[in-house]
């Protein structure tokens, strides 16, 4: 695996044509990672990534024939070493434990914004598990994780850290090198998973937790 490299090379695994031109044409625009292929089903997937061999496998879960559970199993049984992360509508206990069971490294949902897909997509490169926030409140009931604020990604986090001392949007896209529009779609997707309705709430939560803002 390469994933060190500067660019990822990338396999597309959905059976509906518009949500591979999608993926497609948001990844486009990232210099981060390379589509090698997007293909149609399970059966694709094994015989390409043995030809190709992607670095990175996003694969959706419900698709007609092989589906996206027997494709992941397939593909580490053939010892595909790509990182796999699944894309799927479903949030499904049962389904989540599954996809996990079989060697996933991630679980995303299809409703996940853009921006905040494509940071799951680039963490998972380093060596990190990403999941959607409905998948990882799963997984906080089952692991028994610390706080709240472990459901939030590092970039969540640091933001966070900057709205509780104080900072404006325009500010902390400045200081984190980001557009502003990012810090606010980052916004909007901390808010939902600290389940508070502004910036406030979430400031006086961190507060009642760390006591000061790092």
């Amino acid at each position: 695996m390469k994933s060190d490299m500067l660019q990822c090379s990338v396999m597309l695994v959905d059976d509906h044509p518009l949500m591979r031109k999608g993926l497609n044409q948001l990844l486009e625009d990232e210099e981060r990672f390379r589509v090698l292929a997007d293909v149609s089903s399970g059966f694709e997937a094994v015989a390409k990534a043995k030809e190709l061999e992607p670095e990175l496998i996003v694969l959706d879960l419900n698709m007609k024939g092989m589906s996206g559970l027997d494709t992941l199993k397939a593909l580490r049984a053939d010892d595909s070493d790509a990182i796999i992360v699944v894309l799927t509508v479903s949030d499904s206990p049962s389904d989540i434990e599954a996809v996990l069971a079989a060697g996933a490294d991630g679980y995303l949902l299809k409703d996940t914004e853009p921006e905040v897909l494509i940071e799951g997509l680039t963490k998972v490169l380093s060596g990190d598990k990403v999941y959607s926030a409905e998948v990882q409140d799963y997984l906080v009931g089952k692991t028994g994780i610390k706080t709240i604020f472990d459901r939030l990604t590092q970039r969540e986090t640091q933001i966070l850290q900057h709205v509780a001392k104080g900072y404006r949007n325009k500010q902390i896209a400045e200081l984190l090198f980001i557009s502003e529009a990012t810090v606010k779609v980052h916004m909007k997707s901390l808010l939902k998973k600290l389940d508070v309705p502004s910036r406030t709430a979430a400031t006086v939560l961190y507060l009642e937790q760390y006591g000061e803002a790092n």
